[in-house]
């Protein structure tokens, strides 16, 4: 709605907050391609009001995607770095790289702030984190605190990472089929996925090998589709141990372009024009022109009508 307002009326002022927070909720419904347009176009708001674009989004994208380096930057601009988002982020960031401590320590701190939002969505980062430094009771406290929260309400989103945090603390194995159930919604992608990782991780520490293999390419693949590659090589790992060997994701033409270069690229393969891409984003005609000799520089492409067929651009 922020969004919508901002858009109607005008206002630089209330649209950027409202496409930032659209961003990072699009973030985690791992639609990565619709999160990086508005993430671009409330850069290029900022920039052309001269103001400090809002990078949260955008850190929320990187720690999820397992991109250290990235999200390192990120966290370098950030004025305040005990923020909630940056804790969160860290904590995401360590479970993703299997670096638990950090992803502990971090998820501890983001928890302490009790906000409902960000505060809530650390909460089974740190079950995650405290199962595997082993602290079961750090990761018992969690999962009360996050079964308040959730059951509270009926979203399967919250049901379903509870039962995913229940099953890691339990150890109950139809802990872990209820969540990958209650997570099917499209939007939960990357639960669901994470949830199988889990439950992949837990049956092959338990010996049963053809089973853990068939939840880790439950998690691999679409955690390797959607480009979350600290969690893919996660499953990847856990698939070699089973003895079998992970397939490679395939390349995508947006992982040579920057974000706005991808927005851009997107929005001309949609049919847009040099000049309504420059009024989406605030841009000069002669601007978005040199973007894409840049992209097509990039992908090696002569003509715009080209961008159509990519994968990863449409």
């Amino acid at each position: 709605r922020a969004v919508a307002a901002g858009r109607r009326s005008g206002s630089f002022h209330a649209l950027p907050v409202g496409l930032a927070m659209q961003a990072t909720t699009t973030v985690h419904t791992g639609d990565f391609g619709a999160a990086t347009e508005l993430i671009s176009e409330e850069e290029a708001i900022a920039d052309a009001t001269g103001a400090a674009p809002l990078v949260y989004p955008r850190l929320h994208l990187a720690a999820l995607r397992g991109r250290r380096a990235e999200a390192l930057g990120l966290f370098a601009s950030v004025d305040d770095r005990m923020s909630l988002s940056v804790q969160w982020a860290t904590a995401v960031l360590g479970n993703g790289l299997a670096d638990y401590p950090a992803a502990l320590e971090a998820a501890r701190r983001a928890v302490a702030y009790g906000a409902v939002g960000t505060a809530g969505l650390a909460l089974p980062e740190l079950v995650e984190a405290a199962v595997r430094c082993g602290e079961p009771g750090t990761a018992a406290a969690a999962l009360a605190a996050l079964q308040e929260r959730t059951r509270a309400g009926d979203h399967p989103w919250g049901l379903g990472v509870e039962a995913c945090a229940r099953a890691l603390v339990t150890e109950d194995e139809d802990a872990y089929r209820e969540a990958i159930d209650l997570l099917q919604d499209g939007t939960l992608t990357v639960y669901r996925a994470r949830a199988h990782l889990l439950y992949g991780e837990w049956l092959r520490r338990r010996g049963r090998r053809r089973d853990a293999r068939a939840a880790l390419r439950s998690a691999h693949e679409p955690l390797t589709d959607l480009g979350i590659e600290a969690f893919a090589e996660r499953a990847a790992g856990e698939l070699r141990a089973t003895g079998e060997q992970a397939r490679s994701r395939t390349s995508q033409a947006s992982d040579q372009l920057t974000l706005q270069e991808t927005h851009i690229a997107r929005l001309v393969a949609e049919g847009a024009t040099s000049k309504e891409v420059a009024a989406t984003l605030f841009l000069s005609p002669r601007t978005v022109d040199a973007h894409l000799r840049n992209i097509f520089r990039k992908l090696g492409l002569t003509s715009r009508r080209q961008l159509r067929d990519l994968p990863g651009i449409r």
